[in-house]
């Protein structure tokens, strides 16, 4: 798996309805193929979206006038991420929920590493997120797609 995008809450269909299905795809596949065995991620992501129109709108703000940004944000879908560790999720959805629940944005759109220790207990990584999605219900209530990637280990040339 490179990567595998999940919606939850008709998430898909705002997608489609904004004309952004192939949009939302290539940018998942550019943003894999940027950062797949890469080591400094954070600059090349922020690379990555800006370049497929991602950070030009200037809605990148969680809460007006504070720091917290998304990744990127494009006719009212934001993007936000982490690639290190899964838990990012409860906070990645948290911050999305904020923006949703202020009227900034209409859906959101999650990045995850699909990576997970060997001594996980859960099965599945495709389930366990439908599993985490459903049970933040009604805390998290946006439309959301979670895109996990598998960008394998940095490549650390010689």
């Amino acid at each position: 798996m490179d990567f595998q995008l999940i919606h939850f809450r008709d998430a898909d269909k705002i997608i489609e309805q904004k004309a952004m299905v192939s949009d939302v795809a290539m940018t998942m596949e550019y943003v894999f193929t940027a950062l797949q065995g890469s080591l400094y991620r954070k600059e090349l992501l922020r690379l990555a979206l800006d370049e497929m129109g991602w950070r030009e709108s200037g809605c990148l703000n969680v809460i007006a006038g504070r720091r917290y940004q998304y990744k990127g944000f494009k006719h009212g879908v934001a993007i936000d991420g982490h690639f290190s560790a899964y838990e990012y999720i409860l906070e990645g959805l948290m911050r999305l929920q904020i923006g949703y629940d202020k009227g900034n944005i209409e859906a959101g759109i999650l990045m995850l590493t699909a990576k997970r220790s060997e001594k996980s207990p859960y099965g599945d990584i495709v389930n366990m997120v439908k599993e985490d999605v459903d049970s933040l219900y009604p805390t998290i209530s946006m439309p959301v797609s979670i895109c996990l990637f598998d960008l394998g280990e940095p490549y650390l040339p010689d």
